[in-house]
C-alpha cells in the first residue's frame, strides 16, 4: 500500500472490529491484516496497548481443549472509535478537496467517454458488458478480445442482439 497507516488510524481499524461482536484474538487480526497491508506481529501490541487504555477488555473462552482470548470493546473505546470516525471524515474530505477538488468533472480523456451498458446471454449464461465510447474515437475502432460466445459479427444494437453463432440473444 502506498501510504502509512498511522496508530491512531491502526487503533480506530481495531475498534471498528470490535464494535458490533467480540472477537478472537487471530479472527481480528485476519480481517485487519485481510484490508492493510500489515504483520500480525504488529497488531498483537496494538491489541494489548487498547487493553491497557481501557478501550478494550478480554476475556478466554475455552475451543477444543484451549483457551482462546477474545476482545471487547469498551464504553470508552465506543467513544473512542466515534471521535476516530468524526477525525477520519474531516481529515478524508480535507484530502479529497486536495487530490480530487472537482470530483464530478472528469480531466482530460476521461472527460470525452460515455457509458453504455449492453446486457443478455451467451452459451446460456448471463451477461453484461459496459461499453466506453469517446467524443475523439476514429469510426473503425475494433475489440481485440471478445467474451466466450460472441463473435465479431455479434449484434449488439438495442442492447439485445443474436446471430446464427451463438451470441448473445
Amino acid at each position: 500500500m502506498t501510504y502509512q497507516l498511522t496508530a491512531p488510524l491502526l487503533d480506530a481499524c481495531v475498534l471498528g472490529v470490535v464494535e458490533n461482536e467480540d472477537v478472537y484474538g487471530y479472527t481480528l487480526t485476519q480481517r485487519v491484516m485481510d484490508v492493510v497491508d500489515i504483520s500480525e506481529s504488529t497488531l498483537y501490541p496494538v491489541l494489548r496497548r487498547l487493553q491497557k487504555s481501557g478501550l478494550l477488555t478480554t476475556y478466554d473462552q475455552p475451543y477444543q481443549g484451549r483457551n482462546r482470548r477474545y476482545y471487547s470493546i469498551t464504553t470508552e473505546g465506543s467513544a473512542q472509535l466515534l471521535f476516530f470516525r468524526n477525525e477520519w471524515d474531516s481529515y478524508k474530505t480535507k484530502i479529497d478537496q486536495l487530490i480530487n477538488p472537482n470530483p464530478d468533472k472528469k480531466k482530460g480523456f476521461l472527460s470525452t467517454l460515455s457509458e453504455e451498458t449492453v446486457s443478455g446471454t451467451a452459451d446460456g449464461n448471463e451477461i453484461s458488458l459496459t461499453l466506453y465510447h469517446s467524443e475523439h474515437e476514429a469510426q473503425n475502432n475494433t475489440i481485440s478480445e471478445l467474451p466466450d460466445g460472441m463473435s465479431e459479427s455479434t449484434d449488439l444494437s438495442e442492447g439485445t442482439a443474436g446471430n446464427a453463432e451463438g451470441g448473445i440473444q
